[in-house]
């Protein structure tokens, strides 16, 4: 099955029903996922994406909701609602993206939504409302099938069943004792194909991996691909089980952390909404350009300095430009490569080595196999081997500049406990800058003039 995209077609198809009665447009409805009809709402004003929640089973519109993305402010959608349908659909929700949502909420609204729901329900949100969002706890849902250690195949089995009522899916069941504390983890399969008079003590897991609640969301996430898990526990500082994480929710925060990452690398901050609007950018991302426009002056500076070797060898000119630009695309690709090394795993002090030495010998190589083709480039069309020789060496040391800064920028920044997706670039840009107009005009002081 091929991803959803918003096609004019579809577009067309939701706006048509949506001036026609509600019968047509459920009907055009029930022709699309609760996933594809969040994307068509990206499209839609505010006034059709609430008549489309009203005229939705609750079941469905809670879907909905649930894949809108932050940015569309699923939550000012539901606080517009009739009281009775939101209710409805926030009992309907998942613990952990009902939090999410009523989060977005000043605390009028919340305390709205949560007085009006079962009140087991808002307890439970509430909870999850307590931890900050980029923790295990932010990300857990407290919907979780536990059974008591001490019980036998046939009691765990009804109360197996008994809890999976109220769940949609689930993957692990849980062991705790009379005072909740996680003692370890069983599989379905194993208690059904256990015989009968078996012990629910002798199919448990005792070695399994959990995670406390305070835990980054980033850390959980290397933890689902460390050991391939499905789902992972949360636990307070006691080994009281609070909750569960599941891979669903370890795949939004993979886009997540990937998007934020992307962002900081182009010196745009995190704050900035994907679809905001032109002020938010522009507060976003001037401060980094007028850094970086300080950077460039000092860049400039060194032209100035051997402004007598400008005027007289003037070709250079166009060639250092060239070195500069060259400089700036290898220390990205090295910069890119080792943050993700970074974001991946702690680098011990060996492999921090290993990676600046593998860096600085790519950047040398890149640079001598560059240097040459401008080298032949200035010897048949400048018909000058000294140029070429000065475009040689600048080309292969700026490369290797390049490589250095690429990856030991990163790697101090997080040692020193700075982010190095967020300052490497304007660093790391302003070194390759200097670099590429210092050492062509630096060489051909030295051996043209």
């Amino acid at each position: 099955m091929q991803s959803f995209e918003i096609n004019k077609e579809d577009l067309e198809r939701i706006k048509t029903a949506l001036e026609g009665d509600d019968a047509e447009l459920q009907q055009v409805l029930s022709e699309y996922h609760a996933s594809e009809i969040a994307i068509l709402f990206e499209r839609l004003p505010v006034e059709a994406r609430e008549r489309i929640i009203n005229i939705l089973p609750t079941e469905e519109a809670s879907d909905v909701i649930s894949e809108m993305d932050e940015e569309q402010d699923p939550g000012e959608l539901l606080i517009n609602l009739d009281p009775e349908k939101r209710s409805e659909i926030v009992e309907e929700l998942d613990y952990d993206d009902a939090s999410d949502i009523i989060s977005q909420l000043d605390e009028d609204e919340q305390k709205e939504i949560l007085e009006d729901i079962d009140q087991v329900d808002a307890t439970n949100i509430r909870a999850l409302m307590s931890y900050a969002e980029d923790t295990a706890g932010g990300i857990m849902n407290t919907d979780v099938i536990k059974v008591n250690i001490n019980l036998n195949k046939k009691e765990a089995l009804e109360e197996i069943i008994r809890q999976s009522e109220e769940m949609e899916e689930f993957y692990t069941i849980y062991a705790v004792d009379d005072d909740n504390i996680l003692k370890g983890i069983l599989s379905l399969k194993s208690v059904i194909k256990a015989h009968a008079n078996t012990w629910i003590d002798t199919l448990v897991n005792k070695d399994f991996v959990y995670v406390k609640a305070d835990l980054d969301q980033e850390d959980v996430a290397d933890l689902f691909k460390q050991y391939n898990l499905t789902t992972i526990p949360v636990v307070d500082d006691h080994m009281k089980l609070l909750g569960r994480v599941t891979v669903d929710d370890i795949i939004d925060v993979m886009e997540e952390e990937s998007t934020e990452d992307i962002l900081k690398i182009s010196g745009v901050s995190e704050d900035e909404e994907l679809s905001g609007n032109w002020k938010a950018a522009v507060k976003s991302r001037l401060p980094w350009l007028v850094i970086n426009l300080g950077t460039a002056y000092l860049a400039a500076s060194i032209i100035r300095h051997f402004d007598s070797t400008v005027q007289n060898i003037p070709i250079i000119a166009a060639y250092m430009t060239i070195i500069a630009g060259m400089g700036g695309n290898a220390a990205t690709q090295a910069l890119a490569v080792t943050v993700r090394r970074i974001s991946l795993t702690d680098l011990t002090d060996n492999q921090a080595y290993s990676t600046v030495i593998k860096e600085f010998l790519v950047g040398m190589i890149n640079g001598a196999a560059n240097g040459l083709i401008v080298f032949a480039i200035a010897l048949v069309y400048d018909a000058s081997l000294k140029l070429g020789i000065v475009l040689f060496l600048a080309m292969t040391g700026n490369l290797i500049v390049a490589g250095l800064t690429g990856s030991s920028i990163p790697l101090i920044l997080k040692r020193v406990g700075i982010d190095p997706a967020v300052a490497s670039s304007i660093i790391i840009t302003t070194f390759t800058d200097c670099a590429g107009f210092l050492l062509p005009l630096w060489f051909a002081t030295k051996l043209l003039q």
